[in-house]
């Protein structure tokens, strides 16, 4: 299916290799002559990949005149390929995205110290932004047994960042089996969740130096995709079954957690000084993976509350009517909210 977003012939650009296999785009001013030195890297969610989130189309027309140009990455995890990634691999690779753009900006224009970078992330984006910022830098030991190709890198710093839609994914699964989905009821999902918990758990325990995966035939039934095999630690990882007390590295935005967890997530990113500027935060106010029970202001203001003024946008909050992903038919006036938000808080970077 054609997209009804991005025009056809596209937009002008250019596409960078950050490594020997993963690469980076790169949209330009259409005359290729507007100055952009300052540089937002994009990050999609589950199953994205190269400028596959349609309300990018948007925030590229804005900032082609601006000073600012918009890049769009692979990573190992893209595509459908996200069910065997994991959050520290993700976060070492966008590191060297960072670095190349950096490099490759210094070269361009000269006087890095004045060349700006702002890290954005829609859905599962956002998680990789806030692992970003707050785990040790770099991360610790040398990579998973599971992972032994990992080399951890120092994380460059930034000049701000952005969170767009963030939801749990524990969240989200509960909704579904608390709705039934494909006809299948409640206890019917429950049921197969169960399995799917005590496969992966077996999973584990029984491979320490590698990853296994777990049947589609059983995954897909919760609405991931029946060509992404999914591996039992990603699994675990999403479904988290030692929250609230416990969280797994992808359970950040759970409207359970407790104070001491937000403290190890938002509470930390002041401390760590990786954000030279503010975080913003935007939920989607009609965000389809997010249960009708979480009420998302209280959620907004929980966060703000543990992470501090001093790191907390003032632009941050929900922008009403939006779906997660911002790509309804419906969705023109939240696009624009999103793009003039996006906007004025580059003005501030």
């Amino acid at each position: 299916m054609v997209s009804k977003f991005w025009p056809k012939g596209g937009f002008p650009g250019i596409l960078h290799h950050y490594t020997e296999t993963l690469v980076t785009y790169e949209f330009t001013s259409p005359s290729g002559g507007t100055r952009q030195p300052h540089s937002i890297l994009f990050l999609g969610g589950l199953g994205d990949g190269l400028a596959t989130t349609e309300y990018l189309s948007d925030l590229v027309r804005a900032l082609q005149p601006k000073e600012w140009s918009i890049f769009s990455l692979t990573l190992t995890s893209s595509y459908q390929s996200w069910g065997h990634g994991h959050l520290d691999r993700d976060t070492d690779e966008i590191a060297r995205c960072i670095q190349y753009i950096k490099e490759y900006k210094a070269a361009k224009y000269g006087d890095a110290d004045k060349q700006k970078i702002v890290l954005m992330g829609h859905s599962t984006g956002s998680q990789c932004v806030l692992h970003y910022l707050s785990r040790p830098n770099p991360h610790p030991g040398s990579g998973p047994a599971f992972d032994r190709d990992l080399a951890h890198i120092v994380r460059p710093k930034l000049d701000g960042a952005i969170m767009q839609a963030p939801v749990s994914d524990r969240e989200a699964i509960q909704l579904v089996i608390h709705e039934g989905f494909l006809g299948r009821s409640p206890a019917e999902l429950k049921k197969t969740y169960d399995t799917l918990l005590r496969l992966a758990q077996e999973g584990v325990a029984q491979n320490k130096e590698y990853d296994t995966t777990l049947p589609i035939s059983l995954t897909s039934q919760f609405g991931y995709a029946t060509n992404t095999s999914l591996t039992c630690r990603r699994f675990l990882s999403l479904i988290s079954p030692g929250s609230p007390d416990s969280p797994s590295e992808d359970d950040l935005f759970s409207s359970d957690l407790g104070e001491e967890q937000l403290a190890r997530s938002f509470g930390v990113v002041g401390e760590k000084g990786l954000l030279r500027g503010k975080l913003m935060v935007l939920i989607s106010g009609a965000d389809q993976a997010v249960p009708s029970w979480v009420d998302k202001a209280a959620l907004l203001a929980r966060w703000k509350k543990v992470a501090g003024e001093e790191v907390w946008h003032e632009d941050s909050g929900i922008i009403p009517n939006a779906s997660h992903a911002l790509s309804n038919d419906d969705q023109a006036v939240p696009r624009a909210v999103l793009v003039k938000r996006v906007l004025g808080y580059l003005t501030g970077v």
